[in-house]
């Protein structure tokens, strides 16, 4: 049934009817579109934000480690083309003396750095836990050797224990002891290296491990001294086993500085730093990678012996993980 329009009483036309609205599905809200548009950037800038770091490490990190896997398994020349050999430079690498003797030179210096530097550090913090004097000054000047540039602390350290001049055999001649061949000499060279690697890092350890004993809760000390604990048994009994994962944190990043030792030996070996020493005396897995890429040319096993540090650092890394949860489920039990 059609409806009748009237006029209006002075003649004019009637209004136009207003347009009728679209249903739900023509409806077009700006708010769905702005909607819409949150949820997009909610979902993708967190992304935007950490995409420059899986950028860089793209580029840097995991293309070179494919690439070096990828020339380990072949004849690579400097200026070469590469010839495939499978896995024929790992098997060079275990019947090969000068990988052996590195490894050991690794493990050893390794030792002896790490050892005297992890407890030297713990002795260092734990003094400067308590209310000490000028405590302020002591922790900046503890941690300046890190501060300090590799080349410059070991060109110091080589004048140190220079066989002809140096102050250690100066020193060394006044007690009476002979003077000792520093360079030359197997020990000897492996424990001035790794002076210089305990003078450098024990600072730095040292004020991780203060961290971590400034977050022990003071009500464990104020119970230990009601029991009668000396400081000396507070330490034992109270500061080492909170501080255990620090500990075992410090000796896992220790283990793989070793590991990829170089400038230290290097720079002392002076012209033959690069072979370790006219015997390969001191020669680390670092510099006898380096001594096969750039010396000899030999990129291929080069690129096997970095793989071999790799499984290396996994396995140190695995052992880790393992220690961690048997403290845990020893913790929880």
């Amino acid at each position: 049934m059609a409806t009748s329009v009237r006029a209006r009483p002075d003649g004019s036309p009637p209004p136009a009817a207003p347009p009728a609205s679209p249903g739900p599905r023509g409806r077009r809200s700006p708010g769905g579109r702005r909607s819409r548009l949150y949820r997009w950037d909610i979902k993708a800038i967190p992304y935007v934000f950490v995409a420059p770091f899986f950028l860089t490490f793209a580029a840097f990190g995991l293309f070179p480690l494919i690439y070096t896997g990828w020339l380990s398994l072949h004849r690579v020349e400097l200026g070469g083309d590469p010839t495939w050999k499978g896995l024929e430079n790992y098997t060079d690498l275990a019947t090969s003396e000068f990988f052996w003797n590195a490894l050991f030179n690794t493990f050893t210096i390794g030792v002896i750095a790490t050892v005297p530097q992890l407890l030297m550090a713990l002795g260092l913090a734990h003094l400067l836990n308590y209310k000490l004097r000028g405590r302020g000054f002591f922790r900046v000047a503890i941690l300046a050797p890190y501060a300090t540039s590799i080349a410059a602390a070991t060109l110091v350290f080589a004048q140190l224990f220079n066989t002809d001049y140096g102050m250690i055999n100066g020193v060394l001649g006044w007690i009476g002891i002979d003077p000792v061949n520093w360079e030359s000499s197997k020990w000897p060279a492996q424990i001035a290296i790794s002076v210089i690697v305990t003078w450098r890092w024990t600072g730095y350890n040292a004020l991780i491990y203060l961290a971590a004993m400034q977050a022990v809760p003071q009500d464990l000390y104020e119970a230990a001294s009601l029991d009668g604990a000396s400081r000396w048994r507070q330490f034992i009994s109270v500061t080492i086993p909170s501080i255990r994962p620090t500990i075992l944190f410090t000796i896992i990043v220790s283990t793989i500085g070793a590991t990829q030792l170089f400038g230290e030996p290097m720079l002392f070996g002076g012209s033959v730093g690069i072979s370790g020493g006219s015997g390969n005396q001191f020669q680390t897995l670092s510099l006898l990678m380096y001594e096969k890429g750039w010396v000899t040319g030999a990129l291929g096993q080069a690129s096997a012996i970095a793989w071999v540090m790799l499984l290396l650092l996994l396995l140190v890394g695995g052992v880790q993980a393992l220690v961690s949860r048997h403290n845990r489920k020893k913790l929880g039990g």
